[in-house]
């Protein structure tokens, strides 16, 4: 996008001409302000209107934007940033993007109106240009994003550790003596999807475990897509006898998949998720899952926002939150672990060693 500097350059004039011709100035007239209106029209610029209109006195409106309001992760994520919100004096206005970075920038277009102080994102891509949110943040308003990161962004972020609790998740199956692993991961287009396939595709290289690439199958961070993939997974030959989902809702899908097709989890296929949601819980079996807080996500994006507006200036804040693994029903043995099992042991008698085979039988 063209700026005032080619302008000037092209129309062979001070910057400050420009901007006189641009704000309708009566100082500039005739053959010269037709001249830099001619150079406004070959290098197509549009004035910069949003951040005009925010540089006027800010309201106490917190804008937000989640990707998806149906997915049961990001309630969460909007109560922690409503409850801090609230406590600081500030009120929340919701925008849902449905995963469509078309309607983000719409939406980030017009809460300009609303001259917010502050604005959590969750990204729709994060291959989207953030160009009005920097606009946003020059014009002195707070702007933090949440989860999913543009990587050009270069302000205030608040994620989990993506990478490392998928590692976890990974080392956990592979420790119970799995060794054919397969992943359902989101879309490749997010930072949070691709941080969790890193700490997968690290665990499996620690344990000198080959990744076939079929192993590896890319949902959309929802229930349908992860019953899907996960039929895809169980009809390989030779299957995975284990799958980590990168998120709960593809997990879900998975173990409908696994039910559909004829096997039982965990005793054919075992299943970790990532979230820890509460459907975690009642779900049969119970879900393995990796647990990332939402509420402190979106606590933290709130607090970061309120801070600055009470006159924080310092460097850019990059918090990383803490991930668990939670441990319930939907794991099982590998048959790496079931073979030991199942070998000789070597036991003491009163007559020296010997070797035992079937259990009460010398």
């Amino acid at each position: 996008m063209a700026n005032m500097k080619e302008i000037a350059r092209l129309a062979k004039v001070s910057l400050g001409t420009v901007s006189n011709v641009l704000s309708g100035s009566p100082t500039v007239k005739g053959p010269l302000r037709d001249r830099v209106m001619k150079a406004v029209e070959s290098l197509g610029y549009q004035p910069n209107q949003l951040a005009r209109g925010l540089r006027r006195e800010k309201t106490n409106i917190i804008g937000m934007i989640i990707s998806d309001v149906s997915n049961p992760f990001f309630p969460a994520v909007v109560k922690g940033a409503e409850d801090t919100a609230f406590m600081n004096g500030y009120r929340l206005f919701l925008c849902n993007s449905d995963n469509n970075f078309m309607k983000e920038e719409t939406y980030l277009r017009e809460l300009q109106t609303y001259l917010p102080t502050g604005l959590i994102i969750m990204t729709s891509d994060i291959n989207g240009s953030p160009k009005l949110a920097e606009a946003y943040r020059d014009a002195g308003t707070a702007v933090v994003y949440v989860d999913r990161l543009p990587y050009t962004w270069t302000g205030d972020t608040v994620t989990s550790m993506n990478e490392q609790g998928s590692y976890e998740a990974t080392k956990y199956l592979i420790g119970r003596g799995h060794v054919r692993l397969g992943m359902i991961t989101g879309p490749s287009q997010l930072t949070n999807s691709g941080e969790r396939v890193a700490g997968f595709k690290r665990a499996m290289a620690e344990a000198k475990l080959a990744i076939p690439s079929e192993y590896i199958q890319e949902g959309d961070f929802n229930k349908e897509s992860g019953y899907e993939k996960a039929k895809v997974l169980i009809r390989l030959s030779p299957r995975p006898t284990a799958i980590f989902a990168a998120n709960d809702l593809l997990a879900f899908g998975a173990l409908n998949a696994i039910r559909d097709l004829g096997l039982r989890c965990p005793k054919d296929v075992s299943v970790i998720g990532f979230d820890n949601l509460d459907l975690a819980e009642v779900v049969t079996p119970t879900l393995s899952s990796v647990e990332q807080s939402g509420y402190k996500l979106g606590a933290l994006a709130a607090q970061v926002i309120a801070d600055r507006a009470r006159g924080d200036k310092g460097p850019r804040k990059e918090h990383i939150l803490p991930t668990t693994l939670k441990l319930r029903a939907s794991v099982g043995a590998g048959p790496k672990a079931e073979t030991k099992s199942k070998l000789p042991r070597t036991v003491k008698t009163g007559e020296g060693t010997r070797k035992s085979g079937v259990a009460g039988r010398p």
